[in-house]
């Protein structure tokens, strides 16, 4: 029986918000705030998990896209 790995969902906005960077729809110098408008009705949920993480709406995407390990402790 082989063990899936289980992905981090913030992993997973990361890898989101890394693509939409990649295809220049936002820059990494933009507030994480203005992911918001791209993520309609999940935003809440995903503005709480960046908060808890201790991030703030006004940082820069790319403090987001550097985030090597997303351990919860």
């Amino acid at each position: 029986m082989s063990k899936q790995q289980v992905i981090h969902p913030m992993v997973k906005l990361q890898r989101n918000v890394s693509s939409l960077v990649d295809s220049n729809i936002i820059k990494p110098t933009d507030s994480i705030w203005k992911i918001a408008l791209l993520f309609g009705n999940d935003w809440q949920h995903w503005k709480q998990e960046l908060l808890d993480f201790g991030f703030s709406m006004q940082d820069p995407v790319s403090e987001l896209l550097a985030v090597e390990a997303w351990d919860e402790e």
